[in-house]
């Protein structure tokens, strides 16, 4: 017999780090846009594992990818080549218009790697980061990210100097001989899902060129269609010299990677940095696979669709609490006058998964695989809260 939701939250209180705030929710399956929980009940899921699932929870051909590579080759670690590994790198390089990639296994250290390589690369130790962003909560990617909950506790950090998003008069100040790179979300998504202006990452793009210092675009949250494109750089034309991906990358099986540039990469030499589970070929195997379904199904088009439909029927809410709602693709944000804790907590009870980041803003990160019916049902379901 399944344990009850009780046994379980049992299980979590007595045996599993205290490290989450968790919805009391216990979820036992998921296809598509819709998650069940283990008494049966269905929600619509605006949350994708958090821009994780972009092609929908436990897609055919991503499923039928791991089991395939799984009764072939799972993980032989990085001192041997594998197939698969070969083929992603190669696939992730023409996507992304960088030179090489290091594969990893999450966002967080994508971003370890990608600081260590602009140390390494610039001879220089110091970052520039922006106000409320969000780059990872280890050690190093916790330098880079702003709020002080997080970093505090953990304080000395890297060194790291913290900026307005969206000023580059801001960043031009606090460029220093000691800057080895700037590190930015070119959308924040847990800072609120704040959009740049037009030109900004063009003008930073500038601002490091002449000043010799790395840029790193952080597309962990923002990669693999998210945006209505396959990567949010491509709404401000440009390139990083570090870039980070992760999230979205496995088709919601654990995956990540740091790319960089021919010139950059190279600073890193045999033995600088390394990951056990990095690439292995199951990981591989489902990234290829959830790449292939973004092309077939053309989920980046969708996506840019779905973004400009859901941000429509959102701006024909009549709440006076709505302040603002903004976007692009399908990572939008509803900011809101007062916290959104209640609203998330009463759309659950109606079978709507939603987030709440920065305490009172919305944000809808829902797979790209959602329909125009589905989010017409969350729409319904705020309107009538």
């Amino acid at each position: 017999m399944d344990p009850s939701y009780d046994e379980i939250v049992r299980k979590f209180e007595r045996y599993v780090f205290q490290t989450y705030t968790r919805q009391p929710l216990a979820i036992k399956r998921a296809r598509g846009a819709v998650v069940t929980d283990i008494s049966g009940k269905d929600y619509i899921d605006c949350v994708a594992g958090i821009a994780v699932n972009n092609v929908g929870h436990c897609h055919p051909a991503v499923v039928g990818a791991i089991k395939h590579q799984a009764g072939q080759l799972i993980h032989v670690s990085n001192l041997y080549y594998t197939e698969e590994q070969a083929v992603l790198a190669e696939e992730l390089v023409n996507l992304t218009g960088m030179d090489r990639v290091f594969f990893c296994n999450s966002g967080a250290e994508a971003v370890e790697g990608a600081l260590k390589l602009a140390r390494k690369a610039s001879g220089k130790k110091e970052f520039i980061a922006a106000e409320h962003a969000f780059h990872g909560r280890t050690r190093g990617a916790l330098s880079v990210t702003h709020k002080e909950k997080y970093r505090k506790p953990f304080e000395p950090l890297s060194p790291a100097v913290f900026v307005p998003y969206n000023d580059t008069d801001a960043i031009r100040a606090a460029i220093t001989k000691e800057t080895a790179g700037v590190i930015l979300e070119p959308i924040q998504g847990e800072g609120g899902v704040i959009v740049p202006s037009d030109d900004y990452l063009k003008e930073v793009r500038e601002i490091c060129d002449e000043t010799d210092t790395l840029l790193i675009l952080d597309e962990v949250q923002t990669g693999f269609g998210r945006t209505g494109k396959w990567f949010a750089k491509e709404h401000f034309g440009i390139r990083g010299d570090i870039m980070t991906v992760a999230k979205a990358m496995g088709g919601g099986f654990p995956m990540g990677a740091m790319l960089a540039c021919e010139d950059i990469a190279v600073k890193f030499e045999r033995g600088d940095h390394a990951s056990t589970f990095g690439g292995n070929a199951l990981s591989c195997a489902a990234a290829l696979a959830n790449i292939e379904v973004i092309k077939n199904e053309g989920l980046v088009e969708r996506s840019r669709e779905l973004g400009e439909y859901l941000i429509n029927k959102l701006n024909a809410l009549d709440k006076s609490y709505i302040r603002e709602i903004r976007g692009k693709g399908l990572i939008v944000g509803m900011e809101l006058s007062i916290k959104c804790d209640d609203i998330v907590n009463k759309a659950r009870d109606r079978g709507v998964l939603l987030n709440c980041t920065s305490e009172s803003v919305l944000r809808f990160i829902p797979p790209l695989t959602i329909t125009k019916e589905q989010l017409d049902r969350v729409v319904e379901v705020l309107n009538g809260i």
